[in-house]
């Protein structure tokens, strides 16, 4: 049997004192309502549910999953694992946790007390000449086409600087501990996918502080979410060692 994890935490947020053995949490049902349990490792606890070998998960599986994290997230500081993550066997789950232990102690120790903010601002370009500039260039080379080239650079550049400038703007009035943002163009226009960390016990100052920046935006959609866990902030794929029967 092997083991579909959620996420990472310190085991003194679900038993007293220390155990050895994986553990059941009755409160929680996983995915395909399988049973949920903590798997000790040290000091470390890693939430997970048993799975067959090479098992299909269902179309709710991702939104169970999302479930799991998020109860976590109510009485502990966790680590979420991305959707999917499966080890093979104990000594997978284990060997991934002793190659990883600095890196996991050092996340947990940072993000303590911490949540996700996100906020998703699309800004719309909106006037018939942008349409047409992005419209499918010219099919021969020629004065036309690089003339069609030049515009669309042109735009591209245009929307980059104002995807930096509204960036710069949540940044300065919501005041976040630290960001993470990725834009993606649209027909239209850019949306930017924003994530905020910020303390816990600071989530109705930063919604004050959103309610009144809405009134500095012009022409754009704005919109927010969370407290989540902080999915967004975990260790770069580069510091985490995995093993070869982990997913």
């Amino acid at each position: 049997m092997a083991w579909y994890a959620y996420c990472i935490s310190e085991q003194a947020n679900f038993q007293q004192g220390r155990v050895r053995r994986p553990f059941l949490i009755e409160s929680l049902k996983g995915v395909d309502a399988s049973p949920v349990r903590g798997f000790p490792c040290g000091e470390f606890v890693v939430i997970v549910s048993e799975i067959e070998h090479g098992k299909l998960l269902s179309p709710h599986a991702a939104m169970e999953h999302a479930r799991i994290v998020s109860e976590c997230f109510k009485v502990a500081t966790l680590l979420p694992f991305k959707f999917g993550t499966v080890f093979e066997s104990d000594d997978a789950l284990r060997q991934a946790m002793r190659n990883n232990k600095k890196t996991f102690a050092d996340s947990i120790a940072k993000l303590r007390g911490k949540s996700e903010m996100h906020i998703k601002v699309t800004a719309r370009g909106g006037s018939s000449a942008i349409a047409e500039v992005l419209s499918v260039l010219p099919h021969k080379a020629g004065g036309e086409y690089l003339t069609r080239l030049k515009e669309q650079a042109s735009r591209d550049r245009e929307r980059q600087s104002r995807a930096r400038a509204l960036s710069v703007q949540v940044h300065k009035l919501l005041n976040p501990l630290q960001e993470e943002v990725s834009c993606k163009k649209v027909d239209t226009g850019i949306v930017l996918d924003i994530a905020h960390l910020i303390d816990s016990n600071g989530v109705e100052k930063y919604q004050s502080r959103y309610s009144n920046a809405l009134r500095q935006f012009k022409d754009v959609e704005i919109s927010l979410s969370g407290p989540w866990p902080p999915y967004h902030f975990m260790p770069s794929p580069g510091k985490v060692r995995t093993v070869a029967n982990h997913n």
